[in-house]
C-alpha cells in the first residue's frame, strides 16, 4: 500500500513551486517532482503529517521559521567542488597580483554552497598576496551549507582539482578515523567568513567588493528574478571590480552595469 507521502499531486507540486519561488526566487521545473518527494518526505514524517498539503500549511503558518529554513535548505541544490572552472582562478590570480590598493582585496562568493569556492579563492589570494591582508566572504541561502562551510572539513574526492602545492600548504590530511578527508588549515579559515544570505531579499551589510563570484545560480532563476538578483549583487561591486558567472550563464538583457571581458567574466567600468 502506498502512503500519501510516496507521491505528490500536481496541485501540491505547484504549491511547492510557488513556495520556493517566493522564498528563494528559484524556478523548479516540472521534472523535479521526484526531487521534492525525496527531499521532503522525512520532514512530513518528522511532523507526523499525512501529506504534502499539510506540510505546506505548516510552512505557511509562520509558526516555525526554522522549519521554513529547513525546507529551503532541502529544496536548493548544492553542487560544487574546489577550483571549479579553472580559468576563473587564473584571472583571479592576475587581479590579485595587480592589486596595489591600500585597502585589503575583498572577494565575495555570493552563493558559496558548502564553501569550496570561497576556500579556493582564499588559497589563490594567500598565494598571490603574501603577508598582505585580504578578505573572502561566502554567503548562501542554506544555513546547513553555511555551517558546513564554516567547518572546512571535506572528503578528499571533492579536492581532486586543488593544485598539489596548495593541498600541501593549505590543507591537513585526515588520519585514522578521519582518513579520506581533509581540513582547511585554520590560518586560511580565519581569513574567510561565512553567513546566511538570501540573494532574493535585502542583503545583509556586507560592504563593497573588488571581485564577486555569482556562478551557476542564475540557471535556477526566471529572467525577472535574474535582473533583480544581479542588480542587488552588483550594487556591492566597486568601480573597476570583476564579476564572474557560470560558463552556461549569460548577462544578455540582464544588466548593463558590467562589460564583458571574456566569456563568463565581466568588469564594472
Amino acid at each position: 500500500m502506498h502512503s500519501t507521502i510516496d507521491t505528490i499531486s500536481d496541485r501540491e507540486f505547484e504549491d511547492f513551486q510557488r513556495f520556493i519561488f517566493d522564498a528563494a526566487g528559484i524556478t523548479l521545473s516540472a521534472g523535479k517532482k521526484a526531487l521534492v518527494c525525496g527531499r521532503l518526505a522525512k520532514r512530513i514524517q518528522a511532523h507526523q503529517l499525512k501529506d504534502y498539503g499539510s506540510y505546506l500549511k505548516l510552512l505557511q503558518s509562520a509558526q516555525d521559521p526554522l522549519e521554513v529554513q529547513t525546507a529551503i535548505d532541502l529544496l536548493t541544490t548544492n553542487e560544487t567542488y574546489f577550483f571549479r572552472e579553472a580559468k576563473h582562478f587564473d584571472v583571479l590570480r592576475k587581479v590579485a597580483l595587480a592589486h596595489a590598493g591600500r585597502s585589503p582585496l575583498r572577494v565575495w562568493s555570493a552563493a558559496c554552497s558548502s564553501g569550496e569556492e570561497a576556500y579556493s579563492i582564499a588559497m589563490v589570494l594567500a598565494d598571490c598576496l603574501p603577508g598582505r591582508a585580504f578578505e573572502v566572504v561566502g554567503t548562501d541561502i542554506s544555513t546547513r551549507m553555511v555551517a558546513k562551510a564554516c567547518r572546512g572539513h571535506y572528503s578528499e574526492q571533492r579536492a581532486q582539482q586543488i593544485p598539489a602545492t596548495y593541498l600541501k600548504r593549505f590543507c591537513l590530511q585526515g588520519q585514522g578515523e578521519q582518513a579520506g578527508t581533509l581540513l582547511v588549515d585554520r590560518t586560511l579559515r580565519a581569513q574567510v567568513s561565512f553567513m546566511h544570505a538570501n540573494l532574493n531579499d535585502t542583503l545583509p551589510a556586507l560592504g563593497s567588493f573588488d571581485v564577486i563570484f555569482l556562478r551557476n545560480v542564475m540557471i535556477y532563476f526566471s529572467a525577472e528574478t535574474k535582473r533583480q538578483v544581479v542588480a542587488r549583487v552588483l550594487s556591492l561591486l566597486k568601480p573597476g571590480g570583476y564579476f564572474f558567472i557560470g560558463h552556461s550563464e549569460s548577462l544578455n538583457e540582464i544588466t548593463s552595469l558590467v562589460q564583458p571581458l571574456m566569456p563568463s567574466i565581466y568588469q564594472r567600468p
